[in-house]
């Protein structure tokens, strides 16, 4: 069956952004609760938007306002210094659009981050189609956000694959009835267990990916 298009995931898909992430839900829970938080911690808090995250953990309520503005600010400050570009990843989205083949982005991330990451890591124009965790209802692992983006690019269900890096990922993918990848080649991807349900397909290098799927335009 050829691929004609792909939905991706963000935040540890296609931008390496979980240190930014990371640090400024750090700095926020440290500032308003005086709460040390993990990696671990913060991963197990993932699903909505990071004002969903700040709304439901913050522990002192009265804060939750600052809290959010706060979180934006140490995220944009901090991005340079803790967020790369890849070069692979942007050869990726290059031959995307050399083959024709629609994409787009279905993230969890509010979209002033969203627009944050963009900003510091992408052409603007890069990214025509994005659904982000303020465009829907139900967060990953609902399929709402992937069937928003199927129904803007009129993609079939045969046809398109839903690439991410978590297991809420591939979960949405599954229910929206699609072919999913499950991918660990960024150097911060929440890891390489998916444990609900395995993808159909894993891999853990951009050049592989991009020789299967793009270069033979097929799914195996």
């Amino acid at each position: 069956m050829k691929v004609k298009t792909m939905l991706f995931d963000f935040d540890g898909t296609l931008a390496d952004t979980l240190p930014v992430c990371f640090h400024a839900f750090q700095e926020v829970f440290h500032k308003y609760d005086s709460r040390p938080l993990s990696k671990e911690d913060i991963i197990g808090m993932f699903g909505p938007s990071e004002v969903g995250i700040i709304e439901q953990n913050l522990h002192n309520r009265h804060y939750v306002k600052k809290a959010i503005e706060d979180y934006y600010d140490f995220y944009d400050k901090e991005h340079t210094k803790l967020v790369n570009k890849n070069t692979e990843i942007l050869e990726l989205i290059r031959l995307l659009q050399e083959k024709g083949i629609q994409y787009a982005i279905v993230t969890g991330k509010a979209r002033r981050s969203y627009e944050i990451s963009i900003k510091h890591l992408f052409p603007t124009d890069t990214f025509h189609i994005s659904i982000t965790g303020d465009d829907v209802i139900h967060p990953k692992p609902h399929p709402e956000g992937i069937m928003q983006a199927m129904k803007r690019l009129s993609a079939s269900t045969e046809e398109t694959l839903y690439i991410g890096d978590s297991t809420a990922d591939i979960q949405a993918g599954l229910s929206a009835n699609l072919k999913t990848v499950g991918v660990n080649w960024l150097s911060n991807s929440h890891g390489s267990k998916f444990v609900v349900k395995p993808p159909h397909y894993e891999f853990t290098n951009i050049a592989d990916f991009i020789r299967t799927f793009i270069e033979s335009g097929h799914m195996r």
